[in-house]
């Protein structure tokens, strides 16, 4: 018998590898160690024996079999379960790191490997200036994606260097704490409300960081400089399949890049992963502003999103904006520095009254005593599978988040025909400006599926009422709310561009203007259409985007891109509890959609705000979540590891707990409670 004093002073050999670039110096040492020694002391004996005077601050122990890294440093060998055989390394935490921003811009920069994913894109928001990193993450690109290119690749020459814009000199980058001003409101770098350039008086203390006026400009300023041969290179989805493809490779926010087998130099995306653009502001946001409007654009141009031709007309006559603003931007450059002062003050008054109307939100006496409601003549439209569709006028009122109707206004006191409750529907615009359609398409949770009827406005103003009132009541809102007219006021615009009058001169002389179309349209539409026409109807469409700023296309790019069907659903392959075909899930930040994956038809929605519970079968990797009214739905994900959905539904909830009041420090405790899961 040995005694437990005798057992413990026990010593043992453990082989260390250390991550160094001294040729002269062996990279494996062997140190003798007890159970009871602590990583701290383990990493001091390791330093004495190394015999190297350099910085080993940011160095730490990685374990390689259990693909960990050993942080705790006043944590005993023994606590940690390390014995004779562990393979440790010690390396630095932070390396060198190459990401590719939604602007297709690759910046080169050190990040930690050794936090977890959620603290790594905070730190680098902060270096690349944009704010609420919340709601980014990190995207590997998976096989499926790069099997295209890859194909294409070996008929065509790779450039010799890609332009990579270098940040590896900044504090965060370097293993030094961020500057926390920067998201201060006196320190955050400032930008011009106009041309999103950063403006005089912050380069003067803004120049010496990573970000100095030159890197701002790739990453804050527009470059569309697509061309069709780099569009057919690049991944385009075709099916539901091919989207799910695209949101398969996000990295678990909950756990360390290391630990997820990043390499370093390896080469990884940053986009926006949460559809949930909090305070969008011009004067601090610029690059957030313009990564979100490059984002949407490259996702219309690969047609990762539906949008119909009318609508890809605007896309494209909001990007040409740029184009077309060049050469008067430069002449007007002088004019504008007087003006921007009283649009400093205009905006200022702007931004206080929006503040003020969304003080309002719960004006709980309006909410009682004056729930507005709808009146109006409306065509009811009823698909039918074996015949021609049934079109009959109604005389509909719009109360609550309800819509009845009626034979005709004078039977409006007694009972209606059916009644329809909006809450938890899908609400789809059906709009051609130019043939006058106003539709509104209803699909209605019922017990077997969603019931799908269509509403047919005479005009644009009563389709934009009807259109607010049916997006606020899918959401459990009335009419009463305070976003109801903003609502009505951006779908009024929205219909505004797409009712452009040609311009004479522009259409007879495209020729003269120095464009190319097929920068500016989805491959679909440059085969459809042949160059001239698509420049004429560019232009005819530009004509009412063209006293914009450059912002201000890009904050209306946003806008259009937002009120699309599909906006912000992200799609996986799943096989539901009891199904014997897998369907298609779209997450979005509201909202789960099940989605028929042979016709892309919905078949059920289910809301958040009707979720009681959600967790993981961790054993079958299988979702469980729990609703309102005792729904409950379980599956299994197909296409990517169901963590990712588990914390897209975890991160939407978190995402909506945000509000103005808060200052910008985030609860990250919370987040991890909400989507980390229990492995």
């Amino acid at each position: 018998m040995v005694s437990s004093t005798e057992y413990g002073s026990h010593t043992w050999d453990l082989l260390l590898t250390v991550d160094h670039q001294h040729e002269d110096v062996a990279k494996q040492l062997v140190v003798q160690v007890t159970g009871d020694l602590h990583v701290g002391g383990l990493m001091l004996k390791l330093v004495e024996k190394i015999e190297i005077a350099q910085d080993w601050s940011d160095y730490a122990f990685w374990w390689e079999q259990k693909k960990c890294w050993l942080l705790k440093t006043h944590w005993t060998l023994d606590k940690c379960g390390v014995q004779a055989d562990a393979k440790l390394i010690f390396t630095t935490q932070h390396k060198m790191l190459r990401l590719r921003l939604p602007n297709m811009k690759t910046v080169r920069l050190k990040v930690s490997f050794s936090s977890m994913v959620f603290r790594a894109v905070s730190d680098i928001c902060k270096m690349l200036n944009i704010r609420r990193s919340e709601e980014l993450s990190l995207l590997k690109q998976s096989e499926g994606t790069l099997k295209k290119k890859k194909k294409k690749d070996k008929n065509s020459k790779e450039p010799a260097t890609e332009d990579i814009l270098n940040l590896c000199d900044s504090p965060v980058s370097s293993g030094l704490p961020a500057n926390p001003g920067l998201y201060s409101k006196t320190m955050t770098p400032i930008y011009d409300p106009t041309s999103g350039s950063l403006a005089s008086s912050t380069i003067t203390w803004f120049s010496d960081a990573s970000l100095a006026e030159q890197n701002c400009s790739i990453l804050a300023l527009s470059h569309p400089t697509c061309s069709p041969e780099m569009l057919a290179e690049m991944y385009q989805p075709r099916t539901l399949a091919d989207k799910a493809k695209l949101n398969a490779g996000w990295l678990d926010s909950s756990r360390s890049l290391m630990e997820q087998g990043v390499l370093e130099e390896e080469q990884l995306l940053l986009r926006f992963k949460y559809y949930t653009f909090f305070d969008l502001n011009p004067k601090y946001d610029a690059v957030r502003i313009n990564q979100i409007y490059e984002q949407a654009r490259w996702a219309i141009l690969l047609e990762e999103i539906d949008c119909t031709e009318e609508e890809m007309l605007i896309f494209a006559a909001l990007q040409a904006q740029y184009h077309v603003s060049k050469l008067s931007l430069s002449s007007e450059t002088q004019d504008s520095t007087c003006e921007s002062e009283v649009d400093e003050v205009e905006a200022a008054l702007s931004n206080l009254e929006v503040t003020l109307e969304g003080g309002n939100k719960n004006n709980i006496l309006e909410d009682i005593t004056d729930i507005p409601k709808l009146a109006d003549n409306l065509k009811l439209i009823r698909p039918k599978k074996l015949a021609l569709k049934a079109i009959k006028t109604y005389w509909f009122v719009f109360r609550d988040t309800s819509i009845s109707y009626f034979k005709n206004k004078e039977s409006a006191q007694g009972e209606p025909i059916e009644k329809l409750n909006l809450k938890g529907c899908e609400v789809v615009p059906d709009v051609n400006v130019a043939a006058k359609k106003f539709g509104i398409k209803l699909l209605i949770p019922v017990a077997d599926g969603m019931n799908e009827v269509y509403l047919r406005c005479d005009n644009e103003d009563q389709y934009a009422r009807w259109m607010a009132a049916c997006v606020l009541a899918s959401k459990g809102r009335t009419m009463a709310d305070s976003s109801y007219q903003p609502e009505v006021q951006k779908i009024l615009s929205f219909l505004q561009m797409k009712n452009w009058t040609m311009c004479s001169q522009a259409a007879s002389e495209p020729e003269n203007v120095d464009m190319k179309p097929e920068c500016f349209v989805s491959p679909r539409y440059t085969k459809k259409f042949k160059s001239k026409q698509l420049t004429a109807r560019i232009l005819e469409a530009h004509q009412n985007v063209s006293q914009m700023s450059l912002v201000d296309a890009k904050l209306r790019f946003i806008q259009a891109w937002q009120s699309l069907p599909e906006f912000g659903l992200s799609y996986y392959i799943v096989r539901f509890k009891g199904s014997k075909k897998d369907d298609v899930l779209g997450v979005s930040y509201n909202r789960l959609i099940r989605i028929d994956m042979a016709t892309g038809d919905p078949i059920t929605t289910w809301r958040f705000s009707n979720m009681k519970q959600w967790n993981v079968n961790w054993e079958i990797r299988q979702v469980a979540i729990e609703f309102d009214q005792n729904v409950s739905i379980a599956f299994t994900c197909l296409s990517a590891d169901c963590k990712i959905i588990h914390e897209y539904i975890g991160g939407y909830i978190f995402l909506s707990t945000r509000s103005k009041d808060q200052n910008e420090t985030l609860d990250e405790e919370l987040f991890h409670k909400l989507t980390g899961g229990q492995e």
